[in-house]
């Protein structure tokens, strides 16, 4: 097999399936796709995640960490790969759609840095695009087995960890039920750096050394940044370009997204006052 054959094939795979090309965010094809699942779903997340923080507390008295072997390993290579389809799969799906709706944006003078930011009135939930942001959907759901994995390993649960994996999920929710703008540029964001940082972590796993204690930390500070910045450009074309498509989900996204960083923020804080105190403790014992 050929270069040029092995691209085309990933191409098809990728953005021009007819499961893909014909994708609807319905009952019928999307499993998942109901305000009582989401619900149900966050609940069990979180009753199951403070159920099994305090059954450890009742019956471990001790804090060691208990092995857990090769699955963090599993699943740190297993959102490493997932991330990075569904970023090759977005990226090349919305070149797909820029190149066939090309003659719709000339007549109504949008490009496609404007599609990517904000969604013409009316587009529904259906095409290459949104059956990637429904695999993105299902992702979040994997993302969050890692909150088990710390409560198990580090015997501590951790309110940050529960209140951003629950609310990915339901911002992921909202960008195919309301055919939000900005899900694009926030699916290529995401992926992009979680295809990173998971590699980082599968590295870490095996063993392998690491070369930078906050590397996961600053990878979300640079996510977070872009974020805002995109934010800012979506407020600017609906108000500019007469308006984006679910922008009343878009503002409920934005309002979590403000909580996300300042919860994020505060916890970056905690440990850099905590890494300070103990140079300085550090410092007073060589003394």
């Amino acid at each position: 097999m050929t270069e040029t054959t092995m691209i085309q094939t990933l191409r098809y795979y990728l953005s021009e399936h007819p499961s893909i090309v014909g994708f609807r965010w319905t009952d019928s094809q999307s499993w998942g796709n109901t305000w009582v699942f989401l619900f149900i779903s966050i609940s069990a997340y979180i009753i199951l995640s403070v159920f099994l923080h305090l059954f450890l507390l009742l019956v471990f008295r001790h804090r060691r960490p208990l092995p857990l072997g090769p699955i963090p390993a599993v699943h740190s290579l297993s959102m490493a790969l997932i991330s990075f389809t569904i970023f090759a799969g977005i990226l090349l799906s919305a070149a797909a759609e820029i190149r066939d709706t090309r003659w719709f944006w000339r007549r109504y003078k949008t490009t496609a840095f404007q599609w990517l930011l904000c969604f013409p009135i009316g587009t529904r939930p259906s095409g290459r695009v949104f059956f990637w942001s429904y695999i993105f959907y299902l992702s979040r759901f994997v993302h969050s087995l890692r909150t088990f994995f710390t409560i198990l390993r580090r015997r501590k649960l951790s309110f940050y960890q529960l209140f951003n994996h629950s609310i990915l999920i339901f911002m992921s929710f909202l960008w195919l039920e309301f055919s939000q703008s900005f899900q694009v540029l926030g699916i290529i964001l995401t992926t992009s750096i979680y295809s990173v940082v998971y590699g980082y972590r599968f590295w870490t796993a095996v063993g392998l050394p690491s070369k930078c204690f906050h590397f996961v930390n600053h990878c979300q500070i640079v996510l977070l940044s872009c974020n805002v910045i995109c934010h800012v450009g979506v407020l600017l074309l609906h108000l500019l370009r007469g308006g984006c498509n679910g922008i009343g989900a878009w503002i409920l996204n934005s309002v979590l997204n403000a909580a996300i960083l300042f919860f994020f923020l505060n916890y970056y804080v905690k440990l850099h006052l905590e890494k300070k105190r103990k140079i300085g403790a550090d410092k007073q014992k060589d003394n």
